[in-house]
């Protein structure tokens, strides 16, 4: 589903981009973001064979329940008579989980030890409004009076010269609450909004970035900031014309029809281009399953599970530094409801997959559905996922101060990452 669709879900459909329409900000083709500090001089290349986190978004709500099927459990089964997956149709079970058989093209990685999945994530306490729920986790920050995003820290804590392609958000404008704040960060639908006009000609490219240093160099204000972050992308703006012009390598094929194969296939292209990308964040929507959940979420997980195998086919050695992690803002109800679908919940699932991942097998501290273990009729959680996010930034990105990144977290690793 495209997130201007209507889903049937009045909460997540004025979230996005049409909250950000009404403020103007839609019909930009690209957005940078530096609310405070940056200067003219942020044009040095980042570490372009340093590792590289993405977070891929499940907007909408994933029904964690349908990814991972705890299909030993009886209270499953009997909540969801038309929706529930049997255990004789799920993929590399073992005594409590089982994948969804959509996700049989990551099967591979999976029996590699490179995909693993953790389950009975979330926040810390239930909030089953879209908006609301997307706010807080990529805030991940909750009470703070600062807007600002938990990559935005993360970029921030990184070693080095601040950089304005260290944190990306590909295949839209629309900047998530996740990579706001003082560390420059960069919104774009495609690859060709960031390549400068006539930067094959380098007498042309020298002319205009002499221009903008003699104009800009020595403000300090958001103009000058802008300027100066548009003189690190023009330095850099032929190796991403390049990228552009690569095709999915190692026969890698996206979903068709799908805005976040695109996008990954962009994010893909620039990993490899190697031009300093740290972190990108990538929206894959549609997961609001009230009605017709069975056919619905085959078709949603089928789709995700071709754009993550192709993702890291097209990658090859690349993949060795790339770590993909899936969040959603919340999970759904276990019980399913009167249109054969699944409304607002609480715990959920997250994938884990790629580099420093310990796959091929299950983690969570596993609650149980039985109606005591359930909070008013949802999956609990047991696990914060800022806890889980930490572990995987302690594992890759370990010049990163935690604490600053998710204050007053204390993390419980579970054992996901090498």
């Amino acid at each position: 589903m495209n997130e201007t669709e209507p889903c049937g879900c009045p909460d997540y459909s004025m979230t996005r981009r049409s909250l950000l329409r009404a403020a103007g900000l839609a019909s930009m083709a690209g957005v940078v973001t530096s609310m405070t500090g940056g200067a003219l001089t942020s044009t040095v290349f980042g570490s372009t064979n340093a590792n590289v986190l993405v977070v891929l978004s499940l907007r909408g709500g994933a029904d964690g329940l349908s990814m991972v099927v705890p299909h030993a459990e009886p209270a499953y089964h009997a909540a969801r008579p038309s929706t529930a997956i049997k255990a004789t149709q799920v993929l590399h079970r073992d005594d409590t989980f089982g994948l969804h058989p959509a996700f049989a093209p990551l099967s591979p990685w999976w029996e590699r030890g490179e995909l693993a999945a953790a389950h009975a994530v979330g926040l810390p306490a239930p909030n089953r409004s879209h908006f609301e729920a997307m706010e807080i986790v990529e805030d991940a920050d909750p009470g703070s009076p600062e807007r600002i995003g938990w990559i935005n820290r993360m970029i921030a804590g990184l070693a080095g010269q601040a950089d304005v392609m260290r944190g990306l958000q590909l295949g839209n404008t629309t900047m998530p609450t996740s990579l706001l704040g003082p560390a420059p960060a960069l919104a774009t639908g495609r690859l060709d909004d960031l390549t400068m006009p006539m930067h094959e000609n380098p007498r042309i490219t020298g002319v205009l970035e002499d221009t903008w240093r003699r104009q800009y160099g020595g403000r300090k204000d958001v103009l000058g900031r802008a300027a100066g972050e548009a003189l690190a992308l023009s330095k850099r703006s032929a190796a991403i014309s390049s990228a552009i012009e690569r095709k999915p390598a190692n026969g890698a094929a996206y979903a068709r029809y799908s805005e976040a194969g695109a996008a990954l296939a962009h994010g893909a292209a620039l990993i490899k281009a190697a031009v300093g990308v740290r972190a990108l964040a990538v929206d894959a929507g549609g997961w609001d399953h009230h009605a017709g959940l069975r056919w619905n979420v085959e078709d949603t997980i089928g789709k995700l599970a071709t754009d993550l195998a192709a993702f890291f086919t097209d990658l090859g050695s690349h993949a060795s530094r790339v770590t993909v992690i899936t969040l959603s803002e919340f999970g759904r109800r276990l019980q399913e409801n009167g249109s054969a679908g699944v409304d607002h919940g609480y715990g959920n699932c997250v994938l884990l997959m790629g580099a420093g991942v310990r796959g091929g097998q299950y983690y969570g501290r596993w609650p149980g559905l039985g109606r005591a273990q359930q909070v008013d009729g949802d999956l609990a959680v047991t696990t914060d996922y800022r806890s889980l996010l930490g572990e995987v930034l302690a594992a890759r990105f370990p010049e990163i101060d935690l604490s600053r990144v998710f204050p007053g977290v204390t993390r419980e690793p579970l054992g996901v990452m090498r």
